[in-house]
């Protein structure tokens, strides 16, 4: 999955939750800001290690208690880690999502590639195409937000809850 990819998907994750679109962004992009660069530089073997360990989930678990920013940072994460395993099945290479158990267990026969050559692997492959269908909505969704006239800024403020209505046993109760 693209890095991109990653950042919009958390943003309309925020949208759609309680959870602060900001917060759930930086989660997003950490696993591939750990791991794009000590693959880059020769420190580990694959672009999906450290970063992109499931085996950091009590440790994102604690994250999330911390506090409401910290729950949105360990769900952002989770996120990337589910779209990036969602995508290797997708591309019929289900053994690659091995990655989530690394460094106690890694692929078989992982890609290994750089980004810029991944790129070129990828394009056309079905997750891809899920990718391109992806954006194409979220480009409609902010062209007829556009055309509505609505300022673009509504379209990441969380919609207003509406107050659970009450009911006659409720106003007796109290």
């Amino acid at each position: 999955m693209l890095f991109p990819t990653h950042l919009a998907a958390a943003a309309l994750l925020g949208r759609w939750s309680r959870l602060s679109a900001p917060w759930l962004v930086v989660g997003a992009a950490l696993p591939d800001l750990v791991d794009k660069p000590l693959a880059t530089l020769g420190v580990v073997d694959l672009y999906h290690t450290v970063g992109h360990t499931a085996l950091l989930a009590p440790a994102a678990v604690a994250v999330a208690l911390a506090s409401p920013a910290g729950r949105a940072v360990a769900v952002g994460w989770g996120s990337h880690l589910f779209l990036d395993a969602l995508h290797v099945v997708l591309n019929g290479r289900p053994g690659d999502a091995l990655f989530l158990g690394w460094p106690l267990v890694v692929p078989p026969d992982p890609l290994a590639m750089p980004p810029g050559e991944f790129l070129v692997y990828y394009l056309w492959s079905p997750s891809f195409v899920l990718e391109c269908v992806f954006w194409a909505v979220v480009g409609v969704s902010l062209l007829r937000a556009v055309r509505s006239g609505r300022p673009l800024r509504e379209l990441w403020d969380p919609p207003p809850r509406r107050p659970e209505p009450c009911s006659d046993r409720d106003e007796a109760d109290r």
